[in-house]
């Protein structure tokens, strides 16, 4: 009995040793060696007419990244840091991004290592060529940096060469403001595009454009010259309603209504431009030439009349300025040019009142809407939905 029970006893032990050793690896055998970590990189080797800003992206799997090189066609290193994917996971592609950005028409080589679960590298190189460009642009931006306007002011984007890629030029011109509003782009045309919001500014914000063109290519072999930001303020809200068929002018500031003046808007062969006008330049003294606006000085409608207290409206010769010739028809009829007549001392004091950027709305005139022909600021008279139907990215 005791013999049989110590061989039970031992044979449960012989059991036990035999389960326990399934989950072991038999003696004298290696672990199963990691795969090897594989590293994709985004800019293949030997690629050419590369965007000196496009995202050197480094993807591995299977393993780890440890390093990431990039030098210059001399072999010089170049300054710069790794960070994750915009909006990728955290195991997903990352990003190299120079200090400076890369420059046109140069040679870099990409170098990145992995390691795997057992530290075993794995290292991928790329050497690219970026874009040697035909032309380089920078556009003229108004307002300028620094500037106080008036809740009229467009944003306005001037370029020296046609844009043929418009969707890409304007993704890279962003708009912010401390009071966010609606606006869009809308493209005039190949060479200019404003930005609006879908009503007048609010009033007293500060407004960024970030033009990032550095590195975008335009199309048809011209690319962004250099990045610029411009920051503006809005000023007070100035809107004067001039209403042509009363033969007055309302001014308010803000919502409050602090003048109501006497005009005289243009008469029936010079009918003033209804719509809302965009004041651009304020002249103390300016010489009205009817020959910039195509009538002969010489001609029976031509003129060479210096006035004083001159707010420009438009670029087709509409003003608002003293006329004191003209005083005993202000309030009671239309004699001018296309301009809006006030006497000298109520010219004086809308001068005095006004600022780049402040609204002139004219109405009740048997005048055409402001378009166009006349002159670079008639954006408000554009409808909304038209409006937002100019943009390239709409």
């Amino acid at each position: 009995m005791r013999r049989t029970a110590a061989m039970v006893a031992t044979g449960a032990m012989v059991l036990l040793a035999g389960c326990s050793g399934d989950d072991a690896t038999p003696a004298g055998r290696d672990a199963p060696a990691a795969e090897p970590a594989t590293v994709e990189l985004a800019v293949a080797d030997g690629s050419v007419d590369v965007s000196p800003v496009v995202p050197l992206e480094v993807d591995v799997d299977g393993g780890e990244l440890t390093e990431v090189t990039v030098t210059d066609g001399t072999g010089a290193p170049v300054p710069g840091a790794l960070a994750d994917a915009a909006g990728e996971a955290e195991d997903a592609a990352q990003v190299w991004s120079p200090e400076t950005p890369l420059a046109y028409g140069a040679s870099y080589t990409l170098t990145a290592t992995a390691t795997n679960a057992d530290d075993e590298a794995t290292t991928q190189t790329s050497t690219f060529t970026t874009v040697d460009p035909e032309t380089l642009t920078t556009p003229g931006i108004g307002p300028l940096d620094g500037q106080t306007v008036g809740v009229g002011m467009p944003i306005r984007v001037y370029f020296e060469e046609p844009v043929a890629d418009k969707a890409a030029v304007e993704s890279h011109l962003q708009v912010t403001s401390t009071t966010p509003t609606d606006g869009v782009w809308n493209w005039f045309s190949d060479t200019e595009v404003h930005f609006r919001p879908s009503e007048y500014w609010p009033e007293n914000i500060e407004v960024t454009l970030d033009a990032d063109l550095y590195g975008v290519d335009f199309g048809e072999g011209v690319w962004g010259e250099k990045d610029r930001t411009v920051s503006f303020s809005i000023g007070e809200r100035h809107v004067s309603v001039a209403d042509a068929s009363t033969h007055t002018m309302e001014v308010y500031d803000g919502d409050q209504l602090v003048q109501t003046f006497p005009m005289s808007a243009g008469g029936p062969e010079f009918p003033s431009r209804n719509g809302p006008h965009v004041v651009t330049e304020l002249n103390r003294d300016r010489i009205m030439d009817s020959s910039t606006y195509g009538t002969p000085v010489d001609s029976p409608n031509g003129y060479r009349t210096p006035v004083e207290y001159a707010v420009r409206l438009s670029n087709n010769g509409e003003f608002v300025h003293a006329a004191p010739w003209s005083v005993a028809q202000q309030g009671r009829e239309n004699v001018s040019h296309g301009c809006i007549n006030l006497s000298t001392d109520r010219a004086k004091w809308f001068f005095d009142f006004s600022q780049p950027g402040d609204v002139v709305e004219i109405k009740g005139s048997i005048g055409p809407t402001l378009s166009a022909a006349d002159g670079d600021i008639y954006d408000w008279a554009i409808p909304w939905e038209e409006w937002k139907a100019g943009s390239a990215l709409s």
